[in-house]
C-alpha cells in the first residue's frame, strides 16, 4: 500500500512540476524571455525527471519486474526519456531548440498517462508467460527511448518546414507588391528612393540572416536526433527478432506492430539517406521526418488501439470515469 502512495504521489508531483514549467515556457515565449525564469524551468524538469525515476523504480520494486507491460508504464517511461533528452543539453550548458519541443511532449504524454482513461491499467498486474524474458528490458527500453527521440527530431523538422514556408510566403508576397508597385507609382525623388531601398534591405538581410540561421540549427539538431533515434530503433527490432524467436519460434511473423515497426525504420532509413546528398537537404529531408512523425504514433499508438497480433498486451479499452 506505501509504495502504491509513493508512486501516485511521485506522478502529480512530476505532472504539476511539468505543467509549471510549460508556463514558463510560454511566458518566455509569448512576453518576454527571463533568465531567471529560463533557469528555474531547467531546474524544475531535473526536479520532474527524479520524480519519474522514483516513481519508476517503486513500480519496478513491488511489480518484480521492469515497469514497461502495458501502455500506461510505457507511456511513463516514454515521459521518462523525453526529460532525458531535454535535459542532455542543459548539462552542456548550452541554449537549443530541443526544449521548445521536449517539454510540451512530456507533459501532454504524462498526462495522457495519468488521465482516467487508463486507469485499469495503473494497478501492475503479473507478467503473461511470454513477457516472462530478459529480452523485455533490453528490447522494450530500446523501442520506446526510439520512439522518444524520432519523435522530438520530427517536430523540429515540422518547425523548419513551418519557418521555411512561412519565408517563402513573405518573399512570394514582397516580389507581388513590387512587381505591383513598379506600375502604379509615377516618379520617386532618387535620394529618398535609394535612402529607403537601402534601409529595407539591410533591415531584411539582418532577418534573413537569423532565420537561416535557426532553419539550419533545426536541421543540425533534427539530424542528430534522429540519427540518435534510428540507431535505438534498430537495436530495439533487432532485440524484438531474437526474443520472438526464443517467445514464438519464428523472427519476424508480421504482426502489425512489427509491420509499422518496419515501416518506421524504412522511413527514417530514407531520411537518413536524404541526408547523405546535398541537394535533398533542408525542406525535402525534413518532408521525409515530417511523414515519420504520424507513422511513429500509428506503430506505438494506433496499433494498441486495434488490440490484435502478437502484441496485444499493450492495447486497452478506452474508459470513463
Amino acid at each position: 500500500m506505501i509504495f502504491f502512495t509513493l508512486e501516485h504521489i511521485l506522478t502529480h508531483i512530476s505532472l504539476s512540476i511539468v505543467s509549471i514549467v510549460l508556463t514558463i515556457y510560454l511566458i518566455n515565449l509569448l512576453v518576454h524571455e527571463i533568465v531567471g525564469l529560463y533557469d528555474s524551468s531547467e531546474k524544475g524538469m531535473v526536479a520532474a525527471f527524479l520524480c519519474i525515476t522514483g516513481l519508476l523504480v517503486i513500480r519496478w520494486i513491488y511489480s518484480g519486474h521492469l515497469p514497461l507491460s502495458n501502455l500506461y508504464e510505457s507511456l511513463m517511461f516514454l515521459s521518462w526519456s523525453l526529460s532525458i533528452i531535454h535535459m542532455l543539453p542543459f548539462f552542456r550548458k548550452q541554449k537549443n531548440l530541443l526544449s521548445a519541443i521536449t517539454a510540451p511532449s512530456a507533459i501532454l504524454t504524462q498526462g495522457f498517462a495519468t488521465s482516467g482513461l487508463l486507469t485499469e491499467m495503473h494497478q501492475s498486474t503479473i507478467l503473461v508467460p511470454a513477457l516472462q524474458s530478459q529480452w523485455l528490458m533490453m528490447h522494450v527500453s530500446m523501442m520506446v527511448l526510439s520512439y522518444a527521440s524520432l519523435l522530438c527530431g520530427s517536430l523540429l523538422s515540422v518547425a523548419l518546414l513551418a519557418i521555411t514556408f512561412r519565408k517563402n510566403k513573405k518573399n512570394f508576397k514582397k516580389c507581388k507588391n513590387n512587381h505591383f508597385r513598379s506600375f502604379s507609382f509615377g516618379k520617386i525623388p532618387y535620394v529618398n528612393e535609394i535612402s529607403h531601398v537601402l534601409q529595407n534591405n539591410c533591415f531584411i538581410s539582418f532577418r534573413n540572416y537569423h532565420r537561416h540561421q535557426l532553419i539550419q540549427q533545426l536541421d543540425c539538431w533534427s539530424s542528430r536526433v534522429i540519427s540518435l533515434g534510428f540507431l535505438f530503433l534498430t537495436i530495439g527490432i533487432l532485440s524484438g527478432a531474437v526474443w520472438a524467436n526464443e517467445a514464438w519460434g519464428s523472427y519476424w511473423n508480421w504482426d502489425p506492430k512489427e509491420t509499422w515497426a518496419f515501416i518506421t525504420w524504412t522511413i527514417f532509413a530514407i531520411y537518413l539517406h536524404t541526408r547523405t546528398n546535398e541537394n535533398l537537404q533542408g525542406s525535402n529531408s525534413a518532408i521525409v521526418a515530417s511523414i515519420g512523425f504520424f507513422i511513429i504514433w500509428i506503430c506505438y499508438f494506433g496499433v494498441n488501439l486495434l488490440g490484435i497480433g502478437l502484441h496485444s498486451y499493450g492495447s486497452f479499452a478506452l474508459t470513463f470515469n
